[in-house]
């Protein structure tokens, strides 16, 4: 069975693609065979935080019918990166059947592939939101402050409403420790469950990290190196890793990642 995990958040600017790179990474140095989807296509800028220069991106796919594994940028640690690309103007308004053909397109990789993590747009938009509901779980990122709480609950309310999904896992991104990011994860799950009928998983925190912003502005993921990352940031992510993977599977009927092949 491949996994597919959807990595999501209800704002921009909350470490989203930051915590995809790394998870990926993660969980290729635990052995498993991973695959990157870069959704957010037209502004996807995962390639750039692997220090990457994508010479395909999905764009050769869905408009120059290339195979998805042809698209394929080996990352580290041999992370398999679909990259959405930056700056593709056709690509930043692409339709529902564009969207569905690409989802469907990503079965050719399920030989090769153990986990499948795909990064969505941030927000709650369709696109957004039909990444998020064609995956079996759902990795919210969310930090510590009013606006990407309200943005959070409002992309989680949307899944909900139109997708029926139930199960999400929350990340809390930039995290002082981890008594800290208990405590701000309970104060969203409290606001959740006053108005929706979801349940939300704690599945850790990345830590507030200068290592991590210079990995950033370096291009360089803070996982890439073997023996060089430090071991409050590789606890943090080993321990997102494994708790994402326990997290409940979501259920629904439109169209999934492996839906057909599972």
């Amino acid at each position: 069975m491949t996994h597919s995990i959807t990595i999501a958040s209800g704002k921009g600017g909350v470490g989203k693609t930051c915590v995809a790179v790394n998870l990926a990474i993660m969980y290729a140095r635990l052995g498993h065979r991973v695959c990157l989807f870069d959704a957010d296509f037209g502004l996807a800028n995962s390639h750039i935080l692997m220090g990457k220069n994508a010479t395909k991106t999905l764009r050769d796919s869905l408009v120059g019918g290339m195979p998805l594994a042809e698209v394929i940028e080996r990352g580290p640690q041999g992370v398999q990166l679909l990259a959405g690309g930056s700056g593709l103007v056709d690509m930043m308004n692409i339709d529902d059947t564009a969207r569905f053909q690409l989802i469907r397109n990503v079965d050719a990789l399920k030989e090769s592939t153990d986990i499948l993590i795909t990064d969505a747009p941030a927000g709650a938009s369709e696109s957004a939101l039909s990444f998020v509901a064609a995956s079996q779980r759902v990795l919210v990122v969310v930090v510590a402050e009013p606006t990407s709480f309200m943005d959070a609950y409002a992309m989680i309310k949307a899944a909900y409403a139109e997708h029926g999904l139930r199960h999400f896992s929350i990340a809390i991104n930039m995290a002082h420790d981890s008594a800290d990011a208990r405590r701000n994860f309970e104060k969203f799950s409290a606001i959740a469950a006053r108005f929706l009928d979801v349940e939300l998983t704690y599945a850790g925190h990345v830590p507030l990290s200068a290592a991590m912003r210079r990995s950033v502005v370096q291009r360089k993921p803070l996982l890439a190196t073997a023996n060089n990352t430090p071991d409050k940031e590789l606890l943090a992510f080993k321990d997102l890793a494994q708790a994402v993977l326990k997290a409940p599977l979501n259920t629904y009927e439109g169209i999934r990642f492996f839906a057909d092949k599972a």
